[in-house]
């Protein structure tokens, strides 16, 4: 009794020890994960959890989104998961998404899972149109998209057509041409073929290297009110805050960087901005929710101190992380060096199996024709032989009714009749007999000759078959030693790959002195090289631009079209706006 007493206590406190869970669902750009989490979890242990899933190291990026009465909203780190505003029902929702955006994606971003994310996230945007994209640029955004996803153009492969049920341009872009999903097809095909390469990540990388140069890329928009009331739009990204139309996303009224500001608060809907320099006083604008304010404070608080990290020296994290990224780019370097040998000597083994195929067949045709002319004069030497063989017993036959004829003549005259009117009919006989013998004599003559003729013909028809002979002997041999030759020199069959083991055996995968230098010159090679190559990009896209402008429907044409032809670039149109001084932007700010 004092047994189970004992056993059914036990079993009740391993039951309350237990934790509590709950199951939380996880959507990123390109899968969806399930997590059951303790219900004491704060904010960091389920976003250390994902992170750890992903393989995801570069986390500052990244949040986890959820959305609040139509208003997004970032999980805290150091509040309970359950303590936050999201729904109760099993199981709560997440987006794990990029919160912050680098400067510069190609000297900051440093894992191929960070790029990926990024470049699924931007593209998405693009697509739905929260970032604005001219036509032109969408094109070449759209060909990096396709090199990414389906790897070096192949026109055996990639056909007509093969783009029909892939998302590519928004559709503002599409509805602005008159332009058929075919003639889109063909000009993305016709950049996507020069991008033959180039790797999916390096693909991706271009990609976002385009498409932070647009003028949303990264801001984070959101309504505010000046001193004055002025309804306007206050931007956020990673290179400070701006101020804008409500009609204008593209240009900034005026901007305030990062590096200008000192403190960020808010009180209830107001926030509050100060300056670096304490001699400028602070200004203040109004939001429409309380909610609002906190979403700002934490975007503006993350993007500052991202700014600031920016122009210092990294940490010990990141230097490991760029090391071993540089190293695993060298690898990745050398060993598509290696594979292009490998399938430039494939390739060459190809065509020279096909050379060697295509030769054989023609010496295969041409014995073939040999062959059959030589069957053919077989054929003509046979007939001339047995026509000659005929006319040689015709002739014979001739001479022997000749030699008849002449005895009959002799006959004739020998038994001629006495009386004139037999003689007159015998002479006539006679006549016509010596006639007749003269026409046989003639006759045999001819056919004489033309057995001569025969025979001689002949002879050249048994030379001809003779020199015939000799060429098929000759053509036989000569196809005997191609073949052996072919077989020498291709060491495989048609359907199996080189073997590259002593390549391979050549190429070492430890990183020498001698090989980062050359990394290095490769390295400022591809600099001059990527200079040219934008020069040259930016011709292309004025050359298409200037292609499609015909097509063009005035009438559809947005605002931000508009805008766009006469807004400059992102980088020149800041560093305009900052010239001022922080005190002049801030009465501006106020007097809108």
């Amino acid at each position: 009794m004092a047994g189970a007493i004992a056993s059914r206590m036990s079993f009740t406190s391993l039951k309350r020890k237990q934790p509590k869970t709950f199951t939380v669902r996880i959507i990123t750009m390109d899968a969806e994960m399930e997590f059951n989490c303790e219900v004491k979890w704060k904010g960091k242990d389920l976003f250390d959890l994902v992170c750890r899933t992903l393989g995801l190291r570069e986390t500052w990026f990244f949040g986890l989104q959820y959305t609040i009465k139509d208003t997004i909203a970032w999980l805290k780190m150091d509040k309970k998961v359950l303590d936050h505003d999201v729904p109760k029902e099993e199981p709560v929702t997440f987006h794990f998404l990029a919160k912050f955006y680098p400067e510069n994606v190609e000297e900051e971003l440093v894992q191929d899972i960070t790029q990926h994310l990024f470049f699924l996230q931007v593209k998405k945007q693009i697509l739905d149109e929260k970032i604005y994209c001219p036509p032109e640029a969408s094109v070449l955004l759209a060909s990096y998209a396709v090199q990414a996803k389906y790897g070096d153009y192949d026109p055996s492969v990639h056909k007509r057509g093969f783009l029909a049920e892939e998302e590519l341009l928004p559709k503002r872009v599409i509805n602005l041409y008159q332009m058929t999903p075919e003639m889109w097809e063909e000009r993305i095909t016709a950049w996507y073929a020069e991008h033959r390469g180039r790797t999916r990540d390096e693909a991706e990388m271009e990609y976002l290297k385009i498409a932070q140069d647009t003028e949303m890329y990264g801001v984070n928009y959101f309504l505010i009110r000046n001193k004055k009331g002025t309804e306007l739009l206050l931007g956020v990204d990673a290179l400070g805050l701006h101020i804008y139309d409500l009609e204008n996303r593209l240009t900034p009224k005026t901007s305030f960087p990062w590096n200008e500001i000192r403190n960020i608060s808010y009180s209830d809907k107001e926030f509050t901005i100060k300056p670096l320099e304490k001699k400028i006083d602070v200004f203040k604008f109004n939001s429409s929710k309380l909610r609002v304010n906190k979403l700002i404070l934490q975007l503006c608080i993350g993007n500052h101190d991202l700014f600031m990290r920016r122009r210092k020296a990294d940490s010990l994290e990141v230097q490991q992380m760029k090391a071993q990224a540089r190293e695993e780019k060298a690898r990745k370097q050398m060993e598509r060096q290696r594979l292009a040998r490998e399938k430039q000597l494939r390739e060459e083994a190809e065509r020279t199996r096909d050379e060697l195929e295509r030769r054989l067949m023609q010496l295969k045709d041409e014995a073939q024709m040999a062959n059959e002319a030589l069957m053919r004069s077989e054929e003509t030497a046979d007939l001339l032989a047995e026509k000659a063989q005929i006319t040689e017993e015709e002739a014979k036959l001739l001479a022997q009714k000749a030699a008849e004829a002449e005895q009959e003549m002799q006959r004739t005259k020998a038994t001629a009749i006495r009386n004139e009117e037999e003689k007159r009919l015998m002479e006539q006989k006679v006549l016509e007999t010596e006639m007749l013998a003269l026409k046989m004599a003639e006759e045999s003559e001819r056919r004489a000759k033309e057995a001569e003729q025969l025979k001689q013909d002949l002879q050249e028809a048994r030379e001809a078959e003779r020199r015939a002979k000799q060429k098929l002997l000759e053509i036989t041999s000569k196809t005997l030693y191609t073949q052996a030759a072919g077989t020498s020199n291709s060491t495989v069959p048609p359907t199996d790959v080189p073997n590259f083991s002593l390549l391979s055996d050549s190429l070492p995968y430890d990183f020498k002195d001698t090989d980062m230098k050359r990394l290095s010159m490769e390295i400022e090679k591809e600099k001059v090289e990527y200079m040219e190559k934008s020069r040259h990009l930016q011709e292309q896209l004025n050359e298409l631009k200037t292609e499609i402008e015909s097509l063009k429907l005035k009438e559809r044409e947005s605002a931000m079209d508009i805008m766009h032809e006469n807004a400059g670039s992102k980088q020149n149109t800041i560093k305009k706006l900052t010239l001022q001084s922080t005190q002049c932007r801030v009465a501006f700010f106020e007097e809108l």
